[in-house]
């Protein structure tokens, strides 16, 4: 049965429809962790767990009563022992010392059992006996058979404790006896959930037949998720993996290629300040003629205009004079101070850079730009076939697993499992009808149990009512009345069924004692402690030759580390049935997977990406040249410090500007005349000059200045810095064709990885889930939950229960007896009772009242006839029961 169940849960798990067809190709995101959604899970309608409600407080009683009774730990070893022997060697060779031992051992165990059995046992025998002796007593009129009863002074003193006491000893009785009839009512309303329990218990296993091969296929479809995911990146290998390695390169080869870029920005640039260089000279030198044309003209019109007789004659004043001699002898100053024309042109430079800039550089270095980002159209290129072949193998391994689904006979086995459950079904249900009958005949024979004690109560509460409601404290005993003389009869007859109805409740109720209480102890608490599965679980129990029994017998290994225990507690936690009988022992679904979803000849063509990046050239042999050419130019062989020397020196030796405006300052100190007026006009003129000459020569000094500094900078130790560049270049260019090679082996095992990582996703995902979400055997746990509910909680507990409510009720019958048989002398109409005929020793009080109260005829004149018949002492003729006069004491 275990095996065929074993291939029927295989069958189930990994026999599932054919494989879904994948639809276009899906739009993925970029590499990542895929998502498998979530596997469909049924949901499971059995609640395992019972709460008892009110009478659960009764159910706690119990079993603190049968833990104060037996506080004894759970005897594995002793089971153990006892289990292994098949308990044949204790009965046919018990006088063996190691036979002994474990029966002392269990005679231990049980003793608290023991002694309450023995107690049991002795109530059952002695009741009956007790009881025959003492009917066989009072017929004798002994033992309280006697009617007649002795008057005492407490009399109504005793009565009415007697009554209080047996009042609640039946009181007590009754709570035991209602105790005992919840728990029976309890046991039958529970036996009507058993169908409602199976019945659920029965559709989840439906749910888990049918759920399961909806699951697998779910598995097997999230295979889509995986191909479409690679076929993307295989399809966009070029951004993926060209990309990466575009981008590891960009990081070496950029700076190289900027270092290019920034040598055609200085070509152009230095082609500028040359062509600044040339023009500004050339502007210099024609503005430096007519410049020293035009500053002689003006110096020579000064001077002739200060030999006007108004500078020197004998009538002008003295400061007319005296500015006039000032400003001859600043004249000299005004005069140019640079000599441009002895700076050399700077043509055969310039010449030489014009034919260096003809070769557009920055359109050479855009080219290798170009050809460094055409890597991942090169990597499409060279890949294609390899791509190729890895989407033919992605598409192979989902055939792979559509075969391999369609090998399991799915419906024959689904069909067959679905049947066994059914006929299971039908069994369990022609049973009811037979758990229904014997469940009434239980609840009749529980209450005719009750019914015993309910009758013995009945009689104590009509005899308490009667002999309360009849007593009346005047009347003598023997004139009692009828009411309160048969209560006390009632009372006499529940003594006589409590002796004949208690020793066989007690005979019964010890029985049900030790089968209950010894399933509570080694059935129910063990299974809650899961000590009960340790005895199952322990090596060689079952088998000899099986360490474990259940893959002992399962799988044919003993040694696999699968338990009833393990089982139960994986299953409880609703855990996926692979990993709960560890059915990786019969299909590991790894090295499946490995085999088929992982297959090394995806693994082998990933491994056969061929990368060559030699068709990127990063700088044409021409940009090369055209540096080369830059580096001869020229530059070095200007005389840089003759143009900046000269340059330094300014125009003229004065700012012009500022000697007009002092020559104006000091003409307006002279005296209105034409003197004035024609140092004026000259004022005039060399504000014009510098307008017009001066300035646009100082701006052309400027240009020049910055071009010549330009080009010293630029010309500073060019050639190595062109050397140096070359070198860049061609580091770059080695590197990408010679020594590119581990840094795209790298990045490519990076998108090996990654393609790979995705089976691996896969793969791992379904372990998970079947271990965790597919197939979840929650029904089986609870199964054995169900059982437990059934056994323990619904028959254990109610059958603890009335034992310990009846047995309580059984016992207080005996103090029950005692005191009925006692309150009874009290109630009941006597034969005889005490009187006496020596009034002289009665004092006169007493003789007035009669004896112990009670009202003499006497006393009142009226002849007693009894008292004037009989002859003074001679009651013991008359009166052969009576009792001896009462002491004076006793009144």
């Amino acid at each position: 049965m275990w095996k065929s169940g074993t291939l029927l849960l295989l069958s189930v798990l990994w026999a599932s429809g054919e494989l879904q067809q994948e639809t276009e190709l899906r739009r993925l995101p970029p590499p990542g962790k895929l998502n498998f959604g979530y596997v469909p899970a049924g949901v499971y309608e059995t609640l395992a767990h019972y709460e008892p409600g009110p009478i659960g407080i009764l159910f706690h009683l119990v079993h603190a009563f049968l833990h104060a009774m037996q506080p004894n730990a759970f005897p594995h070893d002793l089971i153990v022992k006892l289990a292994k022997d098949k308990f044949g060697a204790i009965q046919t060779e018990y006088q063996k010392p190691e036979n002994i031992v474990l029966t002392l051992q269990a005679i231990y165990y049980e003793i608290g059992f023991l002694i309450c059995a023995a107690v049991g046992l002795l109530f059952a025998i002695l009741m009956p006996v007790v009881g025959l002796f003492f009917c066989m007593c009072r017929c004798c009129d002994n033992c309280g058979g006697e009617m007649h009863q002795r008057q005492r002074k407490n009399a109504d003193c005793r009565r009415g404790l007697l009554g209080t006491l047996l009042f609640s000893t039946s009181l007590v009785i009754t709570i035991g006896v209602l105790c005992a009839y919840a728990a029976n009512q309890n046991l039958s309303s529970q036996v009507k959930n058993i169908r409602r329990l199976v019945n659920s218990n029965m559709r989840d296993l439906h749910t888990f037949a049918n759920d399961t091969p909806m699951q697998i296929d779910y598995l097997i479809s999230q295979y889509a998720t995986v191909k479409n995911k690679v076929n993307y990146d295989l399809d966009n290998i070029g951004p993926l993996l060209g990309g990466r390695i575009h981008v590891r390169l960009e990081k070496e080869v950029h700076p190289a290629l900027n270092q290019v870029l920034n040598m055609a920005g200085a070509m152009r640039e230095t082609k500028e300040a040359l062509e600044n260089v040339s023009v500004s000279l050339v502007v210099l030198q024609e503005g430096a003629g007519k410049l020293h044309f035009n500053l002689s003209q003006v110096r020579d019109s000064i001077n002739r205009t200060l030999d006007d007789p108004g500078c020197h004659d004998e009538e002008s004043d003295a400061t007319t004079a005296q500015l006039c001699h000032s400003i001859r002898q600043s004249l000299s100053q005004l005069q140019m101070s640079a000599n441009f024309t002895r700076l050399p042109n700077v043509n055969p430079q310039l010449e030489k850079m014009k034919n260096v800039v003809k070769t557009d550089l920055s359109s050479v270095v855009h080219r290798g730009f170009s050809s460094l980002n055409d890597t991942p159209h090169i990597v499409i290129e060279q890949t294609r076939t390899v791509v190729n072949s890895v989407q033919n193998l992605v598409d192979s391994v989902g055939n792979n697993i559509s075969s391999f689904s369609r090998a399991f006979p799915l419906q024959t086995c689904l069909s067959n499992f679905t049947i066994f459950i059914s006929h299971a079904h039908a069994k369990i249900e022609d049973y009811y009808p037979e758990i229904d009958k014997m469940d009434f005949y239980r609840w009749i024979g529980c209450i005719a149990l009750c019914c015993m004690v309910v009758l013995v109560l009945a009689f104590n509460y009509l005899g308490l009512l009667c002999g309360t409601l009849g007593y009346d404290k005047h009347a003598s005993p023997t004139t009692r009345g009828c009411i309160s003389n048969t209560g006390g009869t009632l009372l006499m007859a529940g003594v006589g069924f409590s002796f004949i109805f208690s020793w066989m409740l007690m005979g019964v109720l010890t029985t049900i004692f030790l089968a209950g209480g010894n399933m509570e102890k080694l059935l129910c608490e063990p299974f809650h402690t899961k000590e009960l599965f340790k005895v199952v679980d322990t090596p060689y129990l079952i088998n000899p030759e099986w360490k474990n029994f259940i893959p002992g017998y399962m799988y044919n290994d003993s040694e696999l580390e699968l338990t009833s225990e393990s089982l139960y507690s994986t299953c409880k936690q609703n855990k996926g049935i692979y990993s709960a009988l560890r059915l990786d022992k019969v299909f590991n679904i790894s090295s499946f997977l490995n085999t088929t979803v992982f297959t090394k000849d995806v693994v082998h063509q990933l491994e056969n990406f061929r990368i060559d990046l030699r068709a990127i050239i990063l700088l044409e042999a021409e940009g090369k040249q055209n540096l080369l050419d830059f580096s001869e130019a020229g530059l070095s062989e200007i005389n840089y410090a003759d143009y900046l020397d000269e340059v330094n020196k300014g125009v003229t030796v004065v700012d012009v500007l500022s000697f007009a405006k002092e020559l104006e300052s000091q003409t307006d100190l002279m005296p209105r005349g034409p003197l004035q007026t024609a140092l004026k006009g000259h004022v005039a003129t060399l504000q014009r000059i510098h307008r017009q000459q001066i300035a646009p020569m100082e701006q052309a000094m400027s240009a020049l200045n910055q071009s010549m500094r330009f080009l010293e900078r630029t010309a500073s130790d060019l050639p190595n810095k062109v050397t140096d560049v070359l070198e860049a270049i061609e580091a770059a260019q080695h590197l990408i064709s010679q020594n590119a090679t581990l840094l795209i082996n790298q990045e490519t095992r990076k998108y090996s990885a990654t393609i790979i990582g995705y089976f691996n996703q896969y793969i791992e995902w379904v372990k998970t889930s079947l271990a965790l979400e597919v197939a979840p055997c929650k029904p089986f746990s609870n199964i054995l939950d169900t059982a437990q509910i059934m056994t323990c909680s619904f028959l254990v507990d109610s059958m603890n229960t009335f034992w310990m409510g009846l047995g309580c009720s059984t016992l207080f019958l005996l103090p029950s007896v005692i005191l009925a048989v006692k309150l009874a002398k009290y109630y009941r109409r006597m034969d005889t009772e005490d009187v006496y005929d020596d009034v002289e020793t009665i004092p006169m009080k007493n003789m007035e009242i009669g004896n112990n109260g009670y009202h003499s005829e006497s006393s009142q004149g009226i002849p007693n006839p009894m008292m004037t018949s009989v002859p003074t002492y001679d009651t013991m003729n008359r009166f052969p029961r009576a009792s001896a006069p009462p002491r004076h004491i006793d009144w």
